[in-house]
């Protein structure tokens, strides 16, 4: 029983998005007229801490660079925060929620102002995309096309869930009528990685919005400016002064303080299980305040020999390589049944020979550089480990011959569980390979993570796909597709890749609490 669905092409369903990315960019190439061919990359019109809807100085009057990891330069000079801008930030936030009118505004006018800021988003879709690929090496094509318009569309989703937030009415088993209402859990510190600033700040930001909440977003240091960009939108689209307040710089002032600070009333954080400990320790010394966290993976994509290799190896390949490696989801430990193992291995060395890697600004390009010097430092660490460990180098494993923080997308075969490139989060373009023989084994071997933030299952076989989709560890199970985000789509991890949702309506509920408010019902003994 096949659970492929196919269209008129017979392409799957699941990889469209893949056929449609290309012919997309087949088109854009044999455009002398091309949009991202002729693009002017904007100047830098933000640069400063935003707290109580004005662009500041911070209180040192410190500043540090962004660099362009395409070449190594400088972008602009950053506003440094620290411990008492933060402080500022959070007062403001804190008179917002208080005493201003977001959390009292009727729902229906967070939900007019929320979708007028998702419109404003997409008046400046090229600019903000632009932004994003100069700060973190990203393909202005994907930002433009997909990652900025995503952010306009989780706004739009949680505008329309303001206006629907209520509680419960109880059935009490004594003479005493009970109903719960949800608030808003206040001010939150929302802090925002480097891979995706302007997708997880829409995971973070609309849903607290809607909420009612107020906030503190601390972007990465490596890619502040579309944070501060979207900013300026929220002001424009009518969010109150105090409602977002956004404070850039490095995680070990900014962030710490953040997470410690008394008045913050939760913590949402995304980035590396390390730095998700020292968060949880922060907020646990501090006011107990509550902490959602999206960490590290290390994702099993597992292929079963019942499937069309043609199809599925350039899934596998992007499920990895996607985003130059810098995905917290990415497919990174390729399981291969051994019936097709040879071909699947084949074709995916294929592919990386037409992998284009270049600037991000380039039509041609297919990744970009990696993030920041420490990153490519880290990733080019890994794949000399992987040699050293005794994987077989099948294709890449080099950095670029340029300027830049360029690295070829990586394979390695013949690896094995117990080796640092099978094991550990990488966050480069660095895939490994292994073979397996049957479903019993591979579930226990892509359960053998301290990770468990999502998994890919690719087989014809609906017994098998339900199987190991059920018994994988995991917070997302992919069946036949890969990256299958969605607004509507709960997302976060099991074990060490963290706790709590983003997206979805668990995404909007953690920014509420739950209060119950009981009174007898008249002539009851309770009176």
């Amino acid at each position: 029983m096949t659970i492929w669905q196919s269209d008129h092409n017979n392409v799957p369903t699941s990889l469209r998005f893949l056929a449609s990315k290309e012919e997309k960019k087949k088109k854009m190439l044999q455009s002398k007229d091309s949009s991202e061919a002729n693009f002017k990359i904007p100047n830098i019109k933000f640069t400063k801490l935003f707290i109580n809807g004005e662009f500041v100085d911070s209180v040192s009057g410190n500043t540090f660079e962004t660099i362009d990891p395409r070449n190594e330069e400088v972008i602009a000079r950053i506003a440094e925060g620290n411990k008492y801008d933060v402080d500022l930030a959070v007062k403001a936030a804190r008179e917002a929620f208080d005493n201003g009118p977001w959390p009292r505004l009727p729902p229906k006018e967070r939900r007019r102002i929320m979708l007028k800021f998702a419109h404003l988003v997409l008046e400046h879709v090229e600019e903000i995309a632009a932004l994003d690929a100069m700060d973190a090496g990203k393909l202005f094509s994907d930002v433009k096309t997909s990652e900025v318009p995503n952010v306009a569309e989780v706004l739009c989703y949680y505008a329309g869930a303001a206006d629907k937030i209520h509680g419960t009415t109880l059935k009490m088993s004594s003479e005493i009528q009970g109903y719960t209402l949800l608030e808003p859990i206040g001010v939150v510190g929302h802090i925002i990685p480097w891979n995706f600033p302007s997708q997880v700040f829409a995971y973070k930001v609309a849903p607290a919005l809607a909420a009612g909440c107020t906030m503190v977003v601390k972007p990465a240091e490596q890619t502040p400016l579309s944070a501060l960009y979207y900013a300026y939108l929220a002001k424009q689209a009518g969010i109150p002064d105090g409602v977002i307040n956004v404070v850039t710089g490095f995680g070990h002032t900014a962030g710490a303080a953040l997470s410690s600070h008394m008045d913050v009333d939760k913590i949402s954080f995304t980035g590396s299980t390390e730095v998700g400990r020292l968060i949880m320790q922060a907020a646990a010394t501090s006011n107990l305040k509550p902490v959602s966290l999206e960490l590290g993976g290390k994702s099993p994509f597992i292929v079963f020999d019942d499937v069309d290799v043609d199809q599925v190896a350039p899934l596998a390949f992007a499920g990895a390589i996607y985003n130059k490696g810098e995905v917290c989801v990415a497919g990174s430990r390729l399981f291969i049944q051994e019936g097709i193992y040879d071909k699947f291995v084949k074709k995916l060395e294929e592919i990386a020979k037409t992998w284009v890697v270049g600037d991000p600004f380039d039509p041609n390009t297919r990744h970009g550089p990696q993030v920041d010097k420490k990153q490519f430092a880290r990733v080019l660490s890994y794949i000399e480990h992987g040699k050293r460990e005794g994987a077989t180098l099948l294709t890449g494993g080099n950095a670029l011959d340029r300027k830049g923080y360029f690295i070829e997308p990586t394979i390695f075969i013949n690896v094995t569980d117990d080796m640092k490139i099978a094991k550990e989060e990488i966050f480069g373009p660095v895939l490994s390979v292994m073979k397996f023989k049957t479903v019993e084994e591979v579930i226990k071997r892509a359960n053998c993570t301290k990770y468990g933030l999502a998994a890919g299952v690719m087989t014809n076989n609906l017994n098998i796909a339900n199987t190991v989709s059920r018994s994988i560890r995991a917070g997302v199970i992919w069946i036949n597709c890969y990256f299958g985000l969605d607004p509507d789509c709960p997302f976060g991890g099991y074990k060490s890749s963290g706790f709590e949702r983003d997206l979805g309506m668990e995404g909007l509920h953690k920014y509420l609490q739950v209060k119950s408010i009981a009174t007898p019902i008249y002539n009851s003994p309770w009176l």
